[in-house]
């Protein structure tokens, strides 16, 4: 089986600005093509349809990006959410939201057929539930780079990446006052430069940031949330912290490269070359997220077709559909994929970095590793 947890390199480099000295040449490197490409959509599917429904943590612009070519992959299927596949919410809240529709008991019908959120560790819950689909994809092991379940209960089929950001505009007026930018996630919670300077996702609303609250927990103990607190750490959108980075309010963000990378790209789009914006690739290591695809169990499901949801589910997996992940901004599960979003690095580079995240561990401990996070930082 692939794995999720990787090896972490002994040499990362620091900033967006310095990845061009690193690995490929420039010219030789293949970033994914922008969301402005020419359409990529194959041929249609005419035999999958009746009704379907996507709970997704997907970024707005994404969803429409997908849903536009699910309606052109499968003309016949009808889109089940107000003329749209998808319901977007965050992580933390669909979770949420899923437990209401499943009952006390766990045993109530919902109202989606397939998922698509952020934080694997909710597949091996709702597999334990009972809630999914099993379905099979040909030749997985050569296919895909990141874990699947053997039983074919969910498969990867989004890399999201955590990292820090910073503006280096603003650098020098920091270094003035005596605030250090970090360049590893442990200098982010511990550096006490840094105090009332920093912001990043609330993990309570947030299966990104709680996937990243685990694995750095793993490697640095309760002492890392302790930090967090005692750098006054703001909970905010990553928008929201965006803003606050190029206004000199915050020194330093822990974000999804996805949002970066987005906004550089939108920038650049309107003819502005981005100068107040920056990733920083943390020496510690980056955080790679390999978000899963699922079916609901037919007596589960809203509209009862997971022959359909089959056939929109291994399309996810294909080059046509992973394309438009890259021009999402996210990495692509294929394992013989070399372009990568614009702006981004090499995926196997990021993979070398991956500082992992216990899955098992973020399933089993949810309400102990909340519980720790609401006591510690938010109180």
């Amino acid at each position: 089986m692939k794995t999720m947890k990787t090896g972490l390199s002994l040499l990362l480099c620091l900033s967006m600005g310095l990845m061009a000295g690193c690995g490929a040449k420039e010219e030789e490197k293949k970033p994914a093509p922008s969301e402005d490409a020419a359409d990529t959509s194959e041929t249609e599917d005419d035999d999958v349809s009746g009704e379907l429904v996507i709970y997704t943590s997907m970024y707005d612009f994404a969803i429409e990006m997908m849903d536009e070519a699910l309606k052109k992959k499968f003309p016949n299927l009808t889109p089940g959410n107000d003329g749209s596949f998808f319901y977007y919410s965050g992580t933390s809240a669909l979770i949420t939201k899923i437990y209401g529709e499943m009952g006390e008991n766990r045993d109530q019908p919902l109202d989606a057929d397939m998922f698509m959120v952020a934080e694997p560790a909710f597949s091996l819950e709702l597999k334990d539930y009972g809630y999914l689909h099993p379905f099979e994809i040909e030749n997985p092991d050569e296919l895909l780079r990141f874990e699947y379940d053997e039983d074919g209960y969910w498969y990867p089929v989004r890399v999201l990446n955590m990292v820090l950001a910073h503006n280096p505009e603003m650098d020098d007026k920091w270094a003035e006052r005596g605030v250090n930018i970090p360049k590893s996630f442990k200098d982010f919670a511990t550096d006490p430069s840094l105090k009332g300077y920093i912001s990043m996702s609330d993990p309570m609303t947030s299966g990104s940031a709680y996937a990243s609250v685990v694995s750095l927990l793993d490697t640095y103990g309760e002492e890392y949330l302790q930090g967090l607190a005692a750098n006054k750490v703001m909970r905010e959108s990553g928008s929201t912290a965006i803003a606050k980075l190029q206004s000199g309010e915050c020194a330093s963000i822990m974000i999804l490269e996805e949002s970066i990378l987005k906004y550089i790209n939108d920038e650049e789009k309107k003819g502005n070359k981005v100068t107040n914006l920056e990733v920083i690739y943390p020496e510690d290591g980056v955080i790679l997220i390999p978000s899963t695809v699922m079916i609901v169990a037919e007596e589960y499901s809203k509209n009862v077709n997971t022959e359909a949801a089959e056939a929109v589910a291994k399309w996810m997996l294909t080059e046509e559909a992973q394309e438009i992940i890259m021009q999402a901004y996210m990495h692509s599960v294929l394992a013989d994929e070399e372009k990568y979003p614009a702006h981004s690095i090499p995926t196997d580079d990021l993979i070398k970095m991956d500082m992992g995240v216990d899955w098992e561990k973020a399933y089993h401990s949810r309400e102990e590793i909340n519980n720790l996070w609401t006591e510690t930082v938010t109180k």
